[in-house]
């Protein structure tokens, strides 16, 4: 018997790296998922991005675990298409318990882009906010409670990401995730949501692990410096970020919202 036997997760980013692996833990532990990712290229981010090949890798390892995952391709700056994505989920599945606003950009390259700022921005932080604004409503009127991780980093507790507009948009949107999280977590505690914030440090998903982001590192060894861990690792795994999602989202943290959970190596406690 699994901890989330019946429930239903709605998970953006799901295609591949933090949240093909949360799908993957919720799932295992008996929850259903509604999956999201944009499935296509950002111009401004210069590593590649996921595919529909890997959303439906996500599928292809949900089911083999015989779970129920109904998946769509939706990009969550489009809170209309997102809406849509989860309604398409909701009528297959039933509404959510658990929503994970989990997608994300790192536009850091050694070339400046067009409207990285701008783009890091609208991924990272409104599309975290469409994303609890699209599932809150019907998880309010069903009126049995949830619970909502918001995927932040810990650029989003420490002044870290370097100086180009991407690198502060990146910091600058995962702190407004913080933000977001302290005031839903206040505005939805009436109804018995939980919400909190996780902090990885450097997690071993493509995103992190591409030629474009390891010439970025190498080119600034203060900044490489700034983002080593206390514990003698360089990165973690995605299951280790979502081991602590799972605590967060199940019973075992019932009483457990609006916190900022680093999940980081000791890379917090060491700035």
């Amino acid at each position: 018997m699994g901890k989330l036997d019946g429930k239903v997760a709605f998970i953006t980013g799901a295609a591949r790296g933090q949240g093909r692996s949360h799908a993957i833990r919720l799932a295992q532990e008996g929850a259903n998922v509604i999956a999201v990712d944009i499935c296509g290229q950002i111009a401004s981010v210069s590593y590649p991005m996921a595919t529909s090949e890997d959303l439906a890798q996500t599928v292809k390892e949900v089911e083999a675990l015989d779970r129920r995952i109904v998946a769509t391709e939706a990009d969550v700056r489009d809170r209309a298409a997102l809406q849509a994505a989860y309604d398409a989920g909701v009528a297959e599945l039933g509404v959510a318990d658990i929503v994970l606003a989990n997608a994300g950009i790192a536009p850091m390259s050694m070339e400046v882009k067009p409207n990285e700022w701008q783009d890091v921005i609208d991924v990272n932080l409104t599309g975290v906010f469409h994303t609890v604004e699209v599932a809150t409503p019907s998880m309010i009127e069903r009126g049995q409670g949830g619970a909502i991780v918001l995927t932040s980093s810990t650029a989003g507790i420490n002044g870290i990401g370097g100086g180009a507009p991407g690198g502060l948009g990146y910091t600058a949107a995962k702190h407004g995730v913080v933000g977001l999280m302290r005031s839903y977590a206040n505005l939805l505690a009436q109804h018995r949501i939980r919400v909190n914030t996780v902090h990885p440090t450097g997690v071993n998903t493509p995103m992190i692990v591409n030629d474009v982001m390891q010439e970025f590192l190498a080119a600034d060894p203060q900044l490489s410096q700034a983002m080593s861990n206390a514990l003698p690792v360089d990165m973690v795994e995605p299951v280790d970020i979502s081991n602590a999602i799972l605590w967060l989202v199940s019973d075992d943290a019932r009483y457990v919202t609006g916190v900022t959970l680093p999940v980081d190596a000791g890379f917090t406690n060491k700035k």
